[in-house]
C-alpha cells in the first residue's frame, strides 16, 4: 500500500509540475501579444494598444477606443495578425508533435507527407499561370490551390503507404518520395514562368509570412486548427501506446492503421489550411514538441497541448522580430524561424541523449 501511495504521490506531484507548465508557457503567450501589438512601424503607445483592444471587445465598458489611425493599426492591422501567427503556431506544433508521436521518428515533421511541396506546386500554378481548382476568386486562388493540392498529397500518401500494410516507415518514405515529386514540379513551373515578378511572388509565397492576416482569415483558420487539436488530444492516449511499439499497441487493443489514419487525416487538416494562408513557414513544427518533452515528458495527454503553447509562442515571437528587425520593411518569418531553429534544433540533437526522443 505505501508503494501505491507513494506512486500516487509522485504521479499528482509530476502533474503539477505540467500544469503549473502550461500555465507559465499561456501566461507567456500573453506577454508576447501585448508586446507585439504594441511594437513596430508607426504602433501607437502600449496604453493605447490596450485601451482600443478593450474598446473593441467590451464596447459596453464605453472605453474610448481613441483616434481611428490607431484603432486601425491596432484593431485591423496588427491583431489579426498577432491571432494568426498564435493559431497557425498552434496547430504546426500540435501536427508536429502528433507525427512524431505516432511514426515514431524525432525528425518528422508535420510536412513529411509531401504537404509543404503539393501546397507551393499547387500556389505556384495559381500565381505564375492563374490556374486552379475554382475561378473568379481573386487571391482565394492560390489559398484554395494550396490547400487542395496538400490534400492531394496526403492521399498519395495514404494509398501508397496501403500497399505496403501501412507501415509508419512506409508513410515515411511514401511522404518524402511525394515531396520531391511536387518539388520538381515547382521547380518546373519555376522554370518555364513567363514573368520574373511571378517568380518572385511563388519564392516570397514560399517562405512564409503572416503580412496578410485578416480577420476573415482568422474565422477560417481557427475553427479548422482548433477542432484538429482537440481531435488529436482525443488520440493521445492511443498515441502513448503506439510509442511503445505496435506489438504492444496489438496486445493492448490499439488499432495501429486506424489510428495513423486518423492521425494522418487530422494532420494534413491543420497544416494545409494553415499554410495556405500563411506560406511554408518551417521548423515550428519539428523543435516545438522537442522543446516541449523538454518541460514536461512525453505523455502526449500533456505534450500536444504544451506543444501548441510553445509552437504559437515561437511563431509570435519571430513573427515579431521579423516585423522590427529591418523597419520599415519586413523579414518573412519562415526566415526568421528556420535562423532561429537550425542552431537549437542541432543543440538538441547534438546534447541530449536518444532515449529524450520517446
Amino acid at each position: 500500500m505505501s508503494n501505491v501511495a507513494e506512486l500516487k504521490k509522485l504521479y499528482g506531484a509530476g502533474k503539477k509540475r505540467k500544469i503549473l507548465a502550461l500555465t507559465s508557457i499561456f501566461l507567456a503567450i500573453i506577454g508576447a501579444v501585448i508586446v507585439s501589438v504594441s511594437l513596430g512601424a508607426g504602433s501607437p503607445r502600449f496604453n493605447e494598444a490596450i485601451q482600443v483592444i478593450l474598446a473593441k471587445l467590451f464596447p459596453s465598458l464605453g472605453i474610448d477606443p481613441g483616434p481611428t489611425v490607431t484603432q486601425i493599426i491596432i484593431w485591423n492591422l496588427r491583431l489579426p495578425r498577432v491571432i494568426l501567427a498564435i493559431i497557425a503556431g498552434a496547430g504546426l506544433a500540435a501536427s508536429g508533435a502528433t507525427m512524431q508521436g505516432v511514426l515514431r521518428n524525432p525528425l518528422v515533421s508535420s510536412y513529411i507527407l509531401g504537404i509543404s511541396a503539393a501546397a507551393g506546386f499547387g500556389a505556384a500554378l495559381a500565381i505564375v499561370f492563374g490556374v486552379g481548382v475554382i475561378e473568379g476568386y481573386g487571391h482565394y486562388l492560390v489559398i484554395a490551390n494550396a490547400f487542395f493540392f496538400s490534400v492531394l498529397a496526403m492521399i498519395l500518401v495514404y494509398f501508397i503507404a496501403r500497399i505496403r500494410a501501412m507501415s509508419t516507415e512506409t508513410v515515411i518514405l511514401a511522404g518524402v518520395a511525394i515531396g520531391y515529386l511536387f518539388s520538381a514540379m515547382l521547380s518546373l513551373i519555376q522554370y518555364v514562368a513567363p514573368e520574373h515578378e511571378a517568380v518572385r511572388a511563388v519564392v516570397f509565397w514560399l517562405m512564409g509570412g503572416l503580412n496578410s492576416a485578416n480577420w476573415e482569415s482568422v474565422q477560417i483558420v481557427f475553427p479548422v486548427v482548433l477542432v484538429t487539436i482537440i481531435l488529436m488530444v482525443f488520440q493521445s492516449w492511443n498515441i502513448n501506446v503506439l510509442s511503445m511499439g505496435e506489438d504492444v499497441a496489438t496486445s493492448l487493443g490499439v488499432n495501429s492503421k486506424r489510428v495513423l489514419t486518423i492521425t494522418m487525416i487530422l494532420e494534413t487538416l491543420a497544416t494545409a489550411t494553415i499554410i495556405s494562408f500563411t506560406g511554408v513557414i518551417g521548423f515550428i513544427c519539428l523543435i516545438s514538441p522537442h522543446i516541449s518533452r523538454m518541460l514536461i515528458g512525453s505523455d502526449h495527454r500533456f505534450l500536444i497541448p504544451c506543444s501548441a503553447l510553445v509552437g504559437a509562442c515561437l511563431l509570435l515571437c519571430s513573427d515579431t522580430v521579423g516585423r522590427l528587425v529591418m523597419q520599415p520593411a519586413e523579414l518573412p518569418v519562415g526566415i526568421v524561424t528556420s535562423l532561429l531553429g537550425v542552431p537549437f534544433f542541432l543543440y538538441i540533437l547534438i546534447s541530449r541523449r536518444r532515449q529524450s526522443w520517446r
